[in-house]
């Protein structure tokens, strides 16, 4: 492989310092899953707010893995911090698509950017997995919520809905991207992305 295409000190660098940003940002927005009605608009809130800091990143990002990095670091943060292992799982190959999305526009194409974090974001809905499908097992060891927080999430969260947050995230994952893109106009200029 050629020099210039291996990843270097300071990409990784790049990496770790995007991926903590855009980790308090998720965080932040998580804070709000303290309120029931709330807990459901993770698939709207955090791929629209979370386009921001990713779209910053990936005017750094010239080299394959990148993308597919953070991903995974995302993934193993969202289970060491108490969710599932679904988002690592699912992150391992949602994160290489979007880095293939993102390879396909040679590290260039707004276009192929915006899709990129869409299809990134499929790590995010990735954490509603256990909400959907093994709610019983998932709430049995957070009883400390309390019974009516439980119950109330557990009605807005009925195994038919899991395709339509799938929608959500890539659509608002689109939005993000879009919004990331116009806050950071100059910023893509700069890094010669069209």
């Amino acid at each position: 492989m050629d020099d210039s295409k291996k990843l270097k000190g300071k990409d990784l660098i790049n990496i770790g310092i995007f991926t903590a940003i855009y980790f308090v940002v998720i965080m932040a927005l998580a804070m709000l899953g303290f309120i029931p009605i709330f807990m459901p608009s993770y698939s709207i809130l955090m791929p629209l707010l979370g386009g921001i800091p990713f779209m910053l990143f990936l005017t750094k990002v010239k080299k394959f893995g990148m993308v597919w990095i953070m991903t995974i670091i995302m993934g193993l943060l969202m289970w060491l911090t108490g969710m599932s292992y679904y988002a690592f799982v699912i992150g391992i190959f949602s994160g290489l698509i979007a880095e293939l999305i993102l390879k396909k526009g040679e590290y260039k194409s707004a276009k192929c950017a915006v899709l990129c974090h869409a299809v990134f974001c499929f790590w995010i809905v990735s954490n509603y997995i256990p909400l959907f499908f093994f709610a019983d097992k998932y709430w049995s060891t957070r009883q400390n919520f309390g019974q009516e927080y439980i119950d109330a999430l557990t009605k807005m969260f009925p195994k038919w809905m899991f395709p339509v947050h799938i929608v959500l995230c890539f659509g608002f994952g689109i939005l993000g991207g879009l919004l990331g893109r116009k806050i950071l106009k100059k910023h893509f200029a700069k890094a010669g992305i069209a």
